[in-house]
């Protein structure tokens, strides 16, 4: 049975709480699938943004709406032990009502230099993870001994006032062997920012098993103008190209190296949004640099354009990481030109 294909924003827990909800609102009218919530690191305090907790955040966004689905997009188990997260993931469950929340982990190794936890494990973790949120959510007695986290937890009783269905559960993977254990263990793999069709073949390639892909691409649209469309998917790749730096460490980094980025480009970029914040950086981005990205940008005709291209790639998750001016108003364009394009 072939995989749903579906089209989602991508939430950043940087914003103002009232933003967050007047954007998940616009995005239940418009018709948009999924709004992923991705939990925001204290990095971002340098650019005037303060991170909020993806798992409050939903559950605020899941009152908010009727339809959307909510999905974490991603936490990090290392920052909650897995029984907390199916501890939050049933507050969620029971905001937002059955089949609407999808169970997003990644390892986040950016938060967790800001916590001083790094750590060079990673598969055995997740796949602990993994296993403990859907044995506990399972309802049943659960006992596990992992290698990282255990679980030890009774068994739901029949008069419980809880939900009882397990959500889907999306592992986000950069790295080949990560995405592989995705594909053995996931309903689906989530990619980061700056993901470009390129990235998607070699996610489909390394996952090898039918799931659900979800990938994270920079994102703006205008109904008539292509560079006001282009305006804001180049201000947030000016973002993410810049905390991309801090994240290459003598090698080549496989998301710029799929998109011909070379890390002399982006040099720029960063030093930029160090010294005069995302606006600076975003100036520093060229049409080159943004054509690389692949964005999903421009008027609803390149939209749909860049869409398919994901699609044919192997994607079957669009996540818009939507940004600029006006984004109530750029979810209901989308909504209202782009997405009855893939409607059947």
């Amino acid at each position: 049975m072939s995989v749903p294909f579906r089209i989602g924003v991508m939430q950043l827990t940087m914003e103002p709480l009232d933003e967050m909800l007047a954007s998940a609102r616009a995005m239940d009218e418009a018709g948009i699938d999924t709004v992923w919530l991705a939990e925001a690191y204290p990095w971002w305090r340098k650019h005037q943004m303060e991170p909020r907790g993806a798992t409050v955040v939903s559950a605020l966004l899941a009152r908010e709406t009727k339809r959307l689905t909510i999905g974490w997009g991603i936490i990090s188990p290392f920052t909650r032990h897995p029984i907390q997260v199916a501890m939050d993931a049933r507050i969620v469950q029971e905001a937002a009502g059955p089949g609407r929340f999808l169970l997003g982990f990644g390892t986040s190794k950016i938060f967790l230099n800001n916590a001083r936890m790094q750590t060079r494990k990673t598969l055995g973790p997740m796949r602990d993870a993994v296993s403990i949120v859907r044995g506990v959510l399972g309802g049943d007695a659960y006992q596990y001994e992992g290698e990282t986290w255990s679980a030890d937890v009774p068994a739901q009783d029949a008069n419980a006032h809880a939900p009882r269905e397990v959500p889907p559960v999306y592992v986000a993977a950069t790295a080949p062997k990560m995405q592989a254990l995705a594909g053995e263990i996931g309903d689906g793999c989530l990619t980061p920012s700056i993901t470009t069709p390129a990235f998607v073949r070699y996610t489909v390639g390394n996952v090898a098993a039918e799931i659900d892909i979800g990938c994270t691409v920079v994102a703006s649209i205008h109904a008539t103008d292509r560079d006001l469309g282009r305006d804001g998917a180049r201000e947030i790749a000016g973002m993410y190209l810049a905390n991309k730096v801090q994240n290459i460490q003598g090698s080549a980094d496989v998301l710029l190296d799929l998109a011909d980025i070379e890390e002399a480009e982006i040099r720029p970029v960063a030093e930029a949004m160090e010294e005069g914040g995302r606006l600076a950086a975003k100036a520093k981005v060229s049409d080159t640099l943004l054509d690389k990205c692949k964005p999903i940008a421009g008027t609803p005709t390149d939209c749909i354009e860049a869409i398919e291209e994901y699609r044919d790639a192997g994607c079957t998750h669009i996540m818009l990481e939507l940004w600029g001016d006006d984004r109530p108003g750029q979810i209901r364009l989308f909504g209202e030109q782009v997405l009855p394009h893939f409607r059947t």
